[in-house]
């Protein structure tokens, strides 16, 4: 199996630390940092769970520092900020004398930090079979011939106009993850285990992620959704951007 992702990608930081008491200069807590983790994320977090799931993979990704740095509490999980470095990037060049014809499926990570644009986007779904996109940009016809389309629920209710108006196309590509409610696929929801939650940060990634190794497998997408959710069930168990 090889699958090509092409989209934006960052570093992931987690920077772990105590909080016992607040600045007596502003209601705010002092944050004394103890350790620090950091990996690839966004498009080269869903590479990395590729490879953990025995793909051979090719990224085709931006390269200009950007980070996503979070501060955790270690006592109580909670993230007390994110600071983002660097966040946007190029546009990606010579797309047009790429060929990805040796590709068993292409998985388009778009956080639209100005890696693809809707041109880009749109002549991958035009020209290559079995397109998996997660995309944070407004959906319109141009993501037309993806094979499949993954978004969240605040993503489906920014879209919603467009869904509800124009979107009927769209019935049989659209899967909406939910979090802890599952996910939707024509109509029909896909439940997922309850399990104990220490941090969602690249849930989606590690969802598409198996979406599409599960789909190549067995060309079944009830089964590609069934172990999609089983890999983000277990990497929502793990602290940081985590592998399946």
């Amino acid at each position: 199996m090889k699958i090509l992702v092409i989209g934006d990608s960052c570093t992931d930081v987690f920077v772990y630390g105590q909080i016992d008491r607040l600045c007596p200069e502003a209601p705010v807590p002092i944050f004394e940092p103890i350790h620090q983790k950091e990996n690839g994320g966004m498009a080269s977090n869903v590479k990395n769970n590729l490879i953990a799931l025995g793909v051979d993979v090719h990224i085709i990704s931006n390269n200009n520092g950007m980070k996503k740095v979070r501060y955790v509490d270690n006592n109580s999980n909670q993230m007390i900020m994110r600071l983002d470095e660097n966040d946007v990037c190029g546009r990606v060049e010579n797309l047009k004398d790429m060929s990805f014809s040796e590709y068993d499926a292409i998985i388009i990570s778009d956080y639209n930090k100005g890696f693809l644009q809707v041109e880009d986007i749109q002549y991958i779904c035009d020209k290559y079979d079995n397109v998996f996109i997660d995309t944070k940009k407004q959906i319109d016809d141009w993501i037309m011939n993806a094979n499949f389309i993954k978004i969240n629920s605040i993503e489906y209710k920014n879209n919603a106009k467009y869904i509800n108006e124009n979107g009927k196309w769209l019935k049989d590509k659209l899967i909406i993850t939910r979090g802890k409610y599952g996910c939707l696929f024509k109509e029909n929801t896909y439940p997922t285990q309850d399990v104990p939650v220490k941090d969602i940060s690249g849930a989606g990634d590690t969802f598409l992620a198996g979406l599409a190794v599960e789909y190549i497998r067995s060309n079944d997408i009830m089964r590609a959704i069934g172990f999609a959710q089983e890999c983000t069930k277990i990497v929502v168990q793990k602290h940081g951007v985590s592998t399946v």
